[in-house]
Parts: structure tokens; C-alpha cells; sequence
């Protein structure tokens, strides 16, 4: 029988303490099978929330002003980020929002989300099933300024070496493609926003300056294989320390750079 709102909404409470009690006691081990049970109680919650409202349609609908999103700014920025698979700018993020989904995404509003998060994060851990989050550098494991990421990606996926800006970058661009691809949208806003990575990618743009999506993602291919390696490790390497941080560090950054910064003030 189906768990009413009133139960699931009990058991999401209870799901959150046992996080956070795990937490405390060190007993991580537990931790992912807990969040993915919180994850499933939660979308059982929204489509039992939908559920209930079928005797109401569509008054939201119709008085949504043209242009804006359903989701809150934070699913926004995840659905993006889960096409790119890598941490990008907010100019990447609202240029693929545009493209892919329905509704505007406004840049302006990016700018405070990493700092709502942390806050949200600090307060009550693990409260909710993702967090939009800071990429970290990969020598003083500290925020890298403007780039966004999932706290649910693996901790070395969210580090970034000396390499790592261009293999996210071709990565990000294969990834669109393959994404447009089985969407089988591959219009002109699409072709605008893949202009980017087919202009600096060597060999991916044709002589007739014809977009074609098997040659981008060829010409990337090969790059990649440049780089990736010799990224991986850097990654690897540096997220082996970061994971001596907080778990709020390792999502947020840690002190280094302030420390590094008061010293020099002295």
C-alpha cells in the first residue's frame, strides 16, 4: 500500500537525522545508501504532491509568466550541469539553459547560489539530495571563482589542475552533442551554442564552415587523448588530500587561501 504524504514526509525527517547521526559518528560507510533512500522518499513525496493536486489543474500554468521556468533557479542549474557533466561558468550554464530547456535562466541569479548552498549545506548537512557547489583548485583546494558543480559528481571530477579547463572543455562539448543528438535537436539555437567549441577546436570546424557533429566530436576526441591522462592524475592526486578536509571543504573550498592571504597582509 502506498505511504500517504503525512508517513513519507516522517520518513524523510528520519532519513535526514540518521545522515547527520552517521555523520557525527564517523560512520560514512552508510552515508550513500541513506542519501539514496532520502532521494526516492523525496520524489515519491513530489509525485504524491502531484497526485493530489489533479482536482486543480493548471491555475500555475496559466497565470506563469511567458519565458519563466517551474523549477527554482538550483534545478535549473543541475539539469545543465548533468548534460555538460562537467563544472562550467554561468555563461555556459544559461547559454545551455537556453538552448535545451524551457524557460529563461537569469546570470544575475547564479551569482549568490554557491553561497545560498553552502549556507544551506552548513546548516543542516545532507538535507538535500544534491548540492550546486564550488569546483576546487587542485593546489590549494579553494573555490575556483565562477564555477559550479554537483556535490553528488566525484570529489576529483570537481578538481581542477593545470589541464583541466580544456578537458572540461572538450569534454563538455562532446557531451552536448551526443546530448542534442539523441534529443534530436540540432537546430539553429543548438548549432549558435555549440559555435563556441567547433571554432576552438582544432579540426572541428569544415573548409565550407558547415557545422557537422560527428567531425566535433571526432576533433575533441582526439585532443582529449592529448590531455586526459596526465589531468587524471593531477585530479586524483589532489583529491586524495582534499578528502583530509571537512565535509563542507570539500564541497566549498577550504582555508588555504585566506590563510595564505593574512600572512601576507602581516
Amino acid at each position: 500500500m502506498p505511504e500517504t504524504m503525512d508517513e513519507l514526509e516522517e520518513r524523510i525527517s528520519q532519513l535526514r537525522s540518521r545522515i547527520r547521526q552517521a555523520l557525527a559518528a564517523g560512520d560514512r560507510a552508510v552515508v550513500p545508501s541513506l542519501r539514496a533512500e532520502l532521494r526516492a522518499a523525496e520524489l515519491s513525496w513530489d509525485s504524491a504532491l502531484l497526485e493530489s493536486d489533479d482536482s486543480e489543474p493548471a491555475p500555475l500554468l496559466e497565470t506563469l509568466p511567458a519565458g519563466m521556468s517551474l523549477f527554482p533557479v538550483r534545478e535549473q542549474v543541475h539539469q545543465v550541469l548533468t548534460v555538460l557533466g562537467v563544472a562550467a561558468a554561468p555563461r555556459l550554464i544559461v547559454a545551455t539553459h537556453e538552448a535545451l530547456f524551457a524557460g529563461g535562466l537569469v546570470a544575475t541569479k547564479l551569482a549568490s547560489l554557491r553561497r545560498d548552498e553552502e549556507r544551506s549545506f552548513r546548516a543542516t548537512p545532507y538535507s538535500r539530495p544534491y548540492y550546486v557547489c564550488a569546483a576546487l583548485t587542485a593546489d590549494q583546494l579553494v573555490a575556483v571563482r565562477g564555477l559550479l558543480a554537483i556535490s553528488t559528481w566525484p570529489l576529483d571530477r570537481r578538481i581542477m589542475g593545470p589541464l583541466s579547463p580544456r578537458v572540461d572543455f572538450l569534454t563538455a562539448a562532446i557531451r552536448l552533442v551526443r546530448h542534442l543528438q539523441t534529443i534530436g535537436e540540432l537546430g539553429r539555437q543548438s548549432i549558435r551554442l555549440l559555435w563556441p567549441f567547433t571554432n576552438n577546436i582544432p579540426g572541428a570546424s569544415t573548409s565550407t564552415g558547415e557545422f557537422e557533429p560527428s567531425r566535433l566530436i571526432a576533433a575533441a576526441q582526439a585532443e582529449l587523448k592529448l590531455h586526459e591522462g596526465s589531468d587524471r592524475q593531477q585530479r586524483e592526486a589532489a583529491a586524495e588530500r582534499a578528502r583530509r578536509l571537512s565535509d563542507a571543504e570539500q564541497l566549498f573550498g577550504g582555508e588555504q587561501l585566506k590563510a595564505v592571504r593574512s600572512v601576507t597582509k602581516r
